[in-house]
């Protein structure tokens, strides 16, 4: 009797059945640089409600949004622990669109208005610290060419769903509240309702056009993703192929 087909071809070496997918550093790498993002984003607001007003740190937009962040980024560690899947594109870009608006929109404008509420340190986290790790993120580990102009609308629903909070807030509190209206521009009882929507409305044809600007980047910048990928898979160890 000859012995079965498969009993004479050689054995697979053990690096050839063993999966690759589970626990290679680039995912480990990913899963880290995402659960480090989810960290600073949420640090920021914890940082704001010990150090700084427990009012502005409920109420400001920037710490809200970091709340948003860190739970996105999350998620993505853990997508990117378990199978390797990054974030949808309509999520990765209106997080990082999120954080350019913020951090875009303290040191250009709020800066200027003493003293801060939230205190340096949440801030600084929140301003500065946060966009940066979230746009190294993007940079690193995302592939290019995925955002969409029709991903837009999505990203500013975050905004649109903050004016409307700020300014049923702004109906419900007593007037002279600290907490009525986080920010001057959104202040109901020196524009009126229509001044209060007119500014609104150009924050957020800025943050549209933001958004273009993001997905055009996104479309001219280099794959930085997939030339780790290729670097790595050049200096794999040889171990694999065996011995010559």
């Amino acid at each position: 009797m000859t012995a079965p087909r498969t009993a004479l071809l050689p054995r697979p070496r053990a690096a050839e059945v063993l999966p690759a997918a589970v626990g290679t550093p680039p995912r480990r790498c990913a899963a880290a640089l995402c659960a480090l993002v989810c960290a600073t984003a949420a640090a920021g607001p914890l940082t704001a409600l010990v150090t700084g007003d427990l009012g502005a740190a409920l109420t400001h937009f920037t710490p809200l949004a970091n709340l948003l962040v860190a739970g996105a980024f999350g998620w993505s560690a853990v997508r990117a622990w378990r199978d390797g899947r990054p974030l949808p594109p309509r999520l990765s870009g209106g997080v990082l669109l999120l954080v350019a608006v913020s951090a875009l929109m303290y040191h250009l404008v709020l800066v200027n208005y003493a003293p801060d509420p939230l205190g340096p340190s949440a801030s600084l986290l929140l301003h500065t610290v946060t966009p940066i790790t979230v746009a190294a993120h993007w940079l690193l580990l995302t592939a290019p060419r995925t955002l969409r102009l029709a991903h837009i609308p999505l990203w500013l629903l975050a905004p649109l769903a903050y004016l409307a909070l700020t300014l049923a807030l702004g109906a419900l509190l007593s007037p002279g509240s600290r907490t009525r209206y986080p920010y001057p521009f959104l202040n109901v009882d020196t524009y009126g309702y229509a001044g209060v929507l007119t500014q609104a409305t150009a924050l957020g044809l800025l943050f549209a056009a933001l958004g273009v600007l993001l997905t055009a980047a996104d479309h001219l910048r280099p794959n930085t993703a997939g030339w780790l990928q290729a670097r790595r898979n050049r200096i794999s160890p040889p171990a694999a192929g065996g011995l010559k």
